[in-house]
């Protein structure tokens, strides 16, 4: 072999070591698709056998189902700033339902922009003021007929004017915060879920930036209510086996019996009959399985596009819905319908991640670090979620013991409370009346017992009770004072972490 050949040789091995390298740095794409209002239990690959969730089970099939993935402070605004800031309710502030602050020191799409990243979100962002983009590059809202400036339209609702001028999008009649449920009475092209789909799917398609990855979200603005799906997904469901609500041995104060002809139909609490609370399950299942499909179609798009195998993509929800558990409506709420929601992460094929499931408790602020992790970019040190990478890996053995979950008072004086869970058991103290609740969810996943008076569980009640003790010393003498838990007269909505106006 002579001097030039040699050397050829020598540069084509470097080329392709140096080829191999950079595509084993090479940033993924990552798409962030999430639902408002799921609960965790809410998809086939849950163990539900009632819900139809072919593409969502795909999709935790070849990825991490994590059994036990939370929701810190179940309802829409404060869920969605521990989302975009990687942060506790604590550290980002937002302690209930609030306004997303407009500008955060950690900010998802601002930090992956950072990275060099092409951002955009599509569907409901719920952050104030409404076009507000926290490092989005652009956005298409569907904010579901809310308007918080009178000049306000979403795009979602222009566009329907376009494609239906002068018709009605709320044809159905049905209010966003109402637990009933009815048919959507227009064609299925129109209806939000089919247009938030069908925009994540053209810019897909036309995504020809090979410079820089994309970071999409795609946030669907149901099962939320209205449960209003169209008749074909309704009739899936008409032989289904839908469960009756689950009733604690602990919530007899709130059984009243109610006609929904007759209060509000939007009421947090009561008992609307098991016949009432199966059909609403049923519309909103069938909303899933709406949302399903346009999963589905989403993910034909990236493979289409050839970029399906080298994305990141994670599928989660804001918070549940208690679908008439206890006599609980909606979510704000401890237990498991409102704070336990579906969580899938299909990890990049470089990664080398084996498809399987994990019970370690995980959260939403879980979500930016592992993006930060994959995107290459350091998660900062004060950012109190964590990456989920090492975890999938089982190269993080110093996970979690517990997470922690909050919310303020919302719907009645007492519903303002703290609680801690592994997933697996769960301890709830009530700021105002000093109630205390606990779980067993291994034995009692449905919470049909509150088992804080149990003999057999005085040990775990007084760690739990010390373990909380511990998370809200950080907080003042307004919330634990010589050791103690102290009963709270007034609710605090925003903490002193919550960014200045």
């Amino acid at each position: 072999m002579n001097i030039r050949t040699n050397l050829k040789c020598t540069l084509a091995v470097t080329a392709a070591l140096c080829s191999s390298f950079a595509y084993a740095q090479k940033q993924p794409h990552i798409i962030l698709i999430m639902t408002d209002q799921q609960r965790g239990d809410a998809m086939g690959c849950m163990g539900n056998e009632a819900v139809i969730s072919p593409n969502l089970d795909a999709l935790a099939g070849e990825g991490t189902l994590f059994m036990n993935g939370y929701s810190s402070c179940p309802s829409s605004t404060p869920a969605r700033a521990g989302l975009l800031t990687g942060m506790s309710p604590w550290h980002h502030g937002l302690l209930g339902y609030g306004e997303v602050s407009p500008e955060y020191n950690h900010e998802m799409p601002q930090m992956l922009k950072d990275a060099g990243y092409y951002t955009f979100g599509i569907g409901k962002m719920h952050w104030h003021p409404q076009r507000v983009k926290h490092g989005f590059e652009g956005t298409l809202l569907d904010e579901s007929g809310r308007i918080e400036d009178q000049n306000f339209t979403s795009d979602y609702r222009q566009w329907f004017q376009v494609q239906a001028p002068g018709k009605n999008p709320d044809e159905t009649g049905i209010g966003w915060n109402d637990h009933g449920a009815g048919i959507y009475k227009l064609a299925e092209n129109l209806h939000p879920t089919f247009w938030t789909g069908e925009m994540a799917c053209q810019l897909i398609s036309n995504y020809d930036n090979n410079d820089r990855p994309l970071f999409l979200k795609v946030s669907f603005a149901r099962p939320h209510s209205p449960y209003d799906p169209p008749q074909r997904y309704l009739d899936m469901y008409k032989d289904a086996n839908i469960p009756d609500p689950a009733i604690g041995d602990w919530c007899s104060r709130y059984e009243k019996p109610l006609d929904p002809e007759k209060v509000a139909k939007d009421a947090p609490y009561g008992n609307f009959g098991n016949e009432y609370a199966r059909n609403s399950k049923r519309n909103y299942y069938a909303s899933i399985t709406f949302i399903d499909d346009q999963v589905g179609r989403v993910v034909q798009a990236l493979k289409d596009k050839g970029i399906y195998d080298d994305a990141l993509i994670i599928f989660v929800s804001d918070h549940g819905d208690m679908m008439g558990d206890h006599y609980h409506w909606r979510k704000t709420y401890p237990y498991e319908g409102s704070t336990h929601v579906p969580y899938i992460v299909k990890w990049p094929a470089s990664e080398h991640i084996a498809p399987g499931k994990l019970d370690n408790p995980v959260e939403l602020r879980d979500i930016l670090p592992t993006f930060l992790d994959a995107a290459g970019s350091t998660v900062p040190a004060d950012m109190d979620g964590r990456s989920l990478l090492a975890l999938a890996k089982g190269t993080d053995n110093n996970w979690r013991k517990y997470l922690d979950l909050e919310h303020a008072t919302c719907y009645s004086d007492d519903n303002y409370w703290c609680a801690l869970t592994d997933g697996k058991i769960k301890y709830v103290w009530r700021f105002r009346t000093g109630q205390e609740e606990f779980f067993d969810l291994a034995k009692d996943p449905q919470e049909l017992h509150n088992a804080v008076n149990d003999k057999k569980y005085k040990k775990q009640v007084a760690e739990m009770r010390n373990e909380m003790i511990r998370h809200l010393s950080e907080r003042g003498e307004e919330f634990v004072k010589d050791g103690e838990l102290v009963v709270r007269e007034k609710t605090m909505l925003y903490g002193p972490n919550y960014p200045k106006k």
